[in-house]
């Protein structure tokens, strides 16, 4: 006989779908009236990408959001009424039914199962917490509960919480961040530019596990002349994983930037860091070299880019210096009203938390494309590739591990009401490794409610 615990995970399932059918109902009574305004829905409900278990000791010059599925319009507590509003709130609740058909992420032992994810958001913030131009402060705090129909044993609670800063005095910007996350599971929940959640995979570990993520960012920028201006941070990560290897990092960076015009920033700067790694791996050190370019036109696309080299030294001289280029690119483009296309491409090395003296470069590339259409009805296709090549931190011998992955997810969704959306989407991803214990394909089927107040 089924336990109560089970009828009531499974009811919650049964209420996810439940929801979208009386959405239908919904839609077809909101249709007979004209919308005043059209919100955008969030559609990126798995925009696969590895997650960076590393502090972003290179991020480029800002940009906007480059999600093409976030919605960044207001939310109804920052409408402008004629009188700027200095206190913010949003709230948001997003319920998904999900059936994964390779819930561990297993190469022999795939096991399937229905499961609800229930994802409250808040964000509290004061000041200008939507264009980040002037003083502001933002928190925000991003739970997520996991509940399975058959296998309890995997039910777990998921935690992020940032908080963000900003305060201007004359030539003088001052930044400050800090963000928790407390991860149980296989995919790992991580904040996006817009403020919601965002499902990635642990390629590394490429399975089930706990770990947590503490991240300190601080940033300076000083403007010389009005065209000049310097800019200077540092950033603190620390990986802590309960059975595996755990590591963090610190760096900081310096840029020298120029305003060639009111679109186009360039900077020159270096960035140094050290890396300290559990045993059996070397504690490390780096230096980058360090180009920035940001291009924002009004209304199409938007720009940005940082590309370098860098040189990578181990304690205890087992090996040489290791020198890679390292790349972040981010660009937004919309050709036209409804249309919007987003393309993200990355490379760094970090360290492995499941093979002992090992470090990895990953580079990635995603792409985004998000449809309008008939006001209501938005079509998005995510894709991306991801190649992770190891290596050893104290040695050239041993065996090396290459992964190759891809991944493709194609999503609907309706706006029911400004404060109702409903969406589906299809997620196929395969990863094909030397090792074979980190193959795996995997398929979800997911219907998601969102509500945003």
């Amino acid at each position: 006989m089924n336990s109560p615990a089970l009828h009531a995970k499974r009811s919650l399932l049964t209420v996810t779908f439940a929801l979208s059918l009386l959405a239908s109902r919904a839609f077809a009574q909101e249709a007979l009236v004209a919308s005043a305004s059209t919100t955008e829905p969030n559609l990126s409900i798995a925009p696969e990408q590895s997650i960076d278990l590393n502090t972003e000791v290179n991020p480029p010059l800002p940009v906007a959001a480059t999600d093409p599925a976030v919605d960044n319009s207001p939310a109804p507590s920052a409408v402008d009424s004629g009188i700027p509003r200095r206190f913010h709130y949003q709230f948001h609740l997003s319920i998904r039914g999900v059936y994964d058909d390779n819930i561990n992420l297993s190469q022999t032992n795939k096991i399937s199962d229905y499961y609800t994810s229930i994802e409250p958001s808040i964000m509290l913030g004061f000041g200008d917490t939507e264009g980040r131009t002037e003083n502001y402060i933002r928190l925000d705090y991003l739970p997520a509960v996991f509940l399975f129909a058959d296998h309890s044993e995997n039910n777990s609670v998921q935690h992020v919480v940032r908080l963000d800063s900003q305060y201007r005095i004359n030539r003088l910007t001052l930044n400050l961040s800090q963000m928790v996350q407390i991860m149980d599971g296989v995919d790992v929940q991580a904040q996006n530019s817009a403020g919601s959640l965002d499902q990635q995979v642990n390629l590394d570990v490429a399975g089930r596990t706990r770990f947590n993520i503490y991240t300190t960012h601080g940033n300076l920028a000083y403007y010389v002349t009005g065209k000049t201006f310097l800019s200077s941070g540092a950033d603190y990560t620390s990986t802590h994983y309960s059975s595996l290897i755990s590591s963090e990092v610190f760096s900081g960076n310096f840029f020298l930037n120029y305003n060639y015009s009111d679109k186009v920033v360039v900077g020159l700067g270096g960035t140094v860091g050290a890396d300290r790694v559990d045993a059996p791996n070397p504690d490390q050190t780096f230096e980058q070299v360090n180009l920035r370019l940001s291009y924002q036109a009004s209304g199409k696309i938007d720009f940005a880019a940082s590309v370098g080299v860098e040189f990578r030294q181990f304690d205890g001289n087992l090996r040489g210096q290791e020198i890679s280029p390292v790349f972040e690119i981010g660009m937004n483009y919309t050709p036209f009203d409804g249309t919007k296309i987003s393309v993200t491409a990355n490379r760094r090395t970090l360290n492995s938390a499941v093979l002992a003296a090992q470090d990895y470069s990953v580079t990635n590339l995603s792409i985004g494309v998000q449809q309008r259409l008939l006001r209501r009805f938005f079509l998005g296709l995510n894709g991306g590739y991801e190649n992770s090549g190891y290596f050893s931190t104290v040695g050239t011998a041993g065996p090396s591990r290459n992964d190759d992955y891809f991944f493709i997810q194609p999503s609907i969704a309706v706006s029911v009401t400004r404060f109702w959306t409903v969406g589906a989407y299809y997620l196929h991803r395969v990863n094909n490794s030397s090792f074979d214990a980190f193959s795996f394909h995997d398929n979800q089927v997911g219907i998601r409610n969102t509500l945003e107040f």
